[in-house]
């Protein structure tokens, strides 16, 4: 197994939300990242999505312009899963599907060195069935990052069944290298964040649906409440319904009625408004 020292070119599968957030990360942290997606539309699109969250950061004179010229050069995009075969560490976020993700590594034991750590960023899938698919289970491991990635301090460490105590402390150094800070967690149904956090998000819409308080009362209620800074439906919004729905699902199936998803989640996602990715949540977004 690779130490944090041997670490100099990061994986990254998936170019979405997450997979861009981590790239940038990590790329702004020094590393060298492979940024891989299925189609180049999508890398693109991950491209620009880290041009403009350095932009911001420039805008609020967080990096100078040369530093994010840097950041920049430092990550390369490809459809090519090949192109991973010369990274000391792999990261994957793409789809929340298992068999999607099983594929995926499956696909990575072969084209990476046999001592190269493969991640994946799921947020409420087993991390002993994916490393199922592998030759390496010990060498897979959960880092599970927060959204948005270049701003949220959080990752949590998830511990599958073969995961080697070696692998979590590395897990846990690379994390802290790009500047956040780690919990660590057993491969549980949502681990720690998605277990709790889901079904506070559930309660919130269920409490909307039952006409408890208008969706700016249960929000602020609970902003001003219990100190979070962001209340249900917002958060929701945020997230992306279509994600929530997912992650209370697979919830549901593992953990039993408790994680039920309420009505008007599903019947949300079903209209198409998923938050604020699509404009229309529980509030209006430009």
């Amino acid at each position: 197994m690779r130490g944090l020292s041997d670490i100099e070119t990061v994986g990254v599968v998936g170019a979405g939300t997450m997979g861009n957030g981590i790239a940038q990360v990590a790329a702004q942290q020094g590393y060298e990242v492979v940024m891989r997606d299925i189609e180049q539309s999508f890398v693109d699109r991950g491209m620009d999505a880290i041009d403009d969250s350095l932009a911001q950061f420039v805008r609020k004179d967080e990096l100078s312009e040369d530093d994010a010229d840097a950041v920049r050069a430092r990550i390369s995009g490809t459809t090519d899963l090949e192109d991973l075969a010369a990274a000391d560490l792999v990261v994957e976020a793409a789809v929340e599907e298992m068999d999607v993700k099983r594929d995926i590594f499956a696909d990575l034991d072969e084209v990476c060195e046999s001592d190269v750590v493969l991640a994946t960023n799921t947020s409420t899938l087993s991390i002993t069935t994916i490393a199922a698919a592998t030759e390496r289970p010990e060498l897979v491991v959960g880092l599970h990052f927060m959204n948005p990635v270049p701003i949220m301090k959080g990752v949590e460490i998830v511990v599958g069944e073969r995961t080697d105590p070696a692998v979590a402390n590395l897990s846990h150094e690379f994390a802290e290298d790009l500047g956040k800070e780690t919990w660590e967690s057993d491969d549980k149904p949502g681990f720690v964040t998605n277990r709790i956090l889901m079904p506070w998000i559930n309660e919130g819409v269920r409490a909307y649906d039952e006409g408890v308080a208008t969706k700016e009362d249960i929000d602020r209620g609970m902003t001003l409440g219990t100190n979070v800074p962001m209340g249900p439906l917002q958060l929701a919004d945020h997230i992306g319904l279509d994600v929530c729905l997912h992650a209370t699902k697979t919830l549901h199936e593992e953990l039993g009625d408790r994680y039920t998803p309420a009505y008007l989640l599903k019947r949300k996602v079903e209209a198409g408004d998923l938050g604020k990715k699509t404009g229309r949540g529980f509030y209006e977004y430009d």
